[in-house]
């Protein structure tokens, strides 16, 4: 049986580009990867006709789509395995929040398989497989900081020279991600200056950081879930300054080197929001 860790992922900075024909979005993003972590476990099963993934976190109710599933599907079809395995996740990363949970599940399933059957598939070639199965899945396979451009396709790393804890907080209520999307096609945009974010993670510059950062599916998502608005004009109030939403929502984040500070404001909003305290990964 293979261990292994499936991070989280916040979106400190997220142009939307441009919607193709074909219905996808192109973005243009700063996107890092969190200490925040699901846990897979995976192995062989011996005499089985079928793959079983089993998730432990059942507060959305019934879940009946799970990428997972299909990360393992496409990966076998692709490589040739007719082995069938036991998937077992057990979820730590909230859900509809923006912080890439089935994503990171989909391709770190890809990975531990790759990694138990000793099959050495390249980061390359996961990649393109990944990229099928969703736009945040690409990322996650080598899962360093990075820009990411295209439809998820165009990864560029990058350095961040401080270390920054990360604050998450999120709503009650999740989004769906098809919805904002949906919404956005309906609005006029905020962009940021992302050049301009990279440089300021790069050099360690707060004050660039805080003026430049933007998510262009924040208008949508506030329209959709005013609270996430609140939390963010909550969190600024308590004198954070790198504050934003991740992704679709419904998640918020701020970003400190003041570890304590985060603490202190992480208990004082734990019986309103599911808040957790957690680090960049570099």
């Amino acid at each position: 049986m293979l261990s292994i860790k499936s991070y989280a992922k916040i979106n400190i900075a997220l142009n939307v580009v441009d919607k193709l024909d074909s219905g996808y979005h192109t973005l243009d993003s700063v996107i890092v990867p969190l200490e925040l972590h699901d846990t897979i476990l995976i192995s062989v099963l011996k005499s089985s006709a079928d793959t079983y993934v089993t998730i432990d976190d059942f507060s959305l109710g019934v879940i009946d789509y799970n990428v997972a599933t299909f990360a393992i599907e496409k990966f076998a079809a692709k490589y040739g395995i007719d082995k069938k395995f036991r998937v077992f996740i057990h979820k730590v990363i909230p859900m509809q929040a923006g912080l890439g949970g089935g994503s990171s599940n989909a391709a770190f399933v890809m990975k531990g398989v790759n990694q138990l059957l000793k099959l050495n598939v390249s980061s390359e070639e996961l990649k393109e497989l990944a990229i099928s199965l969703g736009a945040d899945v690409p990322f996650f396979v080598d899962c360093v900081p990075s820009r990411m451009q295209g439809i998820g396709e165009v990864l560029t790393p990058i350095n961040i020279k401080n270390n920054y804890h990360v604050l998450i907080v999120k709503p009650k209520a999740g989004l769906s991600t098809k919805e904002i999307f949906d919404k956005s096609d309906e609005m006029t945009l905020n962009t940021c200056n992302i050049d301009k974010v990279i440089e300021a993670l790069e050099t360690g510059n707060d004050e660039m950081l805080a003026e430049n950062i933007n998510n262009s599916l924040t208008k949508p998502a506030v329209e959709l879930l005013p609270e996430i608005d609140k939390i963010i004009n909550t969190l600024k109030g308590f004198g954070l300054n790198i504050v934003g939403m991740t992704g679709s929502g419904s998640a918020v984040f701020a970003l400190s080197t003041n570890a304590k500070l985060l603490k202190k404001i992480e208990l004082e909003l734990e019986d309103t929001y599911k808040v957790c305290l957690t680090k960049i990964l570099k």
